[in-house]
């Protein structure tokens, strides 16, 4: 007969389990080097996981995280409203940032358009930015979605609904390998990207 877990250390792992590539290997490795950490380390990770759902949120104004309800990006007033960068998610706008090439404003549409996975245009912040286009006088929209087939599709659709409203739009000059992600990039190819954006026909 193998053996089990006790309970506790079966609950850890399985909870660990849950987030985004971690495997049962990964997850074991994980909940015993908590079990070794001492009971303030323990205490620490739990109040930081407890303290990141109780005060992050996202921005009212372009969906950013935020730790209350505007991020900083759109509380600067040295950043340009009338450049709006379009990411799939928070994380590309903390890689762009590293790149300290763009000075206007983002829009985080909280994932990408992907039918097979149950993902349509109405799971995204798509309205929210069209609001914007016309509230804040933007005259530049980057679409800097993923060189995927998600990534590609959001643009394509993006393109449809924004071109109507006679703002200007380009795409970021990708000098990523195909498929890759924005996050996984370093500063000087996202740098580079932004400088040599395309129009969008």
């Amino acid at each position: 007969m193998a053996l089990e877990f006790a309970a506790p250390i079966a609950r850890l792992i399985d909870e660990l389990m849950k987030m985004p590539t971690v495997g049962p290997k990964s997850a074991a490795r994980l909940a015993f080097y908590v079990l070794g950490a001492s009971r303030d380390d323990a205490q620490r990770l739990a109040a930081a996981i407890l303290e990141v759902k109780e005060k992050i949120r996202p921005c009212r104004t372009c969906f950013n995280l935020a730790e209350g309800e505007v991020c900083p990006v759109c509380t600067d007033p040295l950043r340009d409203a009338r450049q709006i960068c379009v990411v799939a998610d928070a994380r590309d706008v903390v890689a762009l940032e590293r790149a300290r090439e763009f000075r206007g404003r983002y829009h985080v549409l909280g994932g990408l358009i992907s039918p097979m996975d149950g993902v349509g245009p109405d799971n995204l912040t798509v309205g929210a930015l069209t609001d914007r286009v016309a509230a804040e006088q933007v005259e530049e929209i980057i679409l800097a979605t993923d060189s995927t087939v998600s990534g590609e599709t959001t643009a394509l659709y993006l393109t449809k609904v924004l071109k109507p409203l006679g703002v200007r739009l380009s795409r970021l000059a990708y000098g990523l390998p195909h498929g890759m992600n924005l996050e996984y990039a370093d500063e000087v190819t996202l740098a580079r990207s932004l400088q040599g954006r395309r129009p969008v026909e």
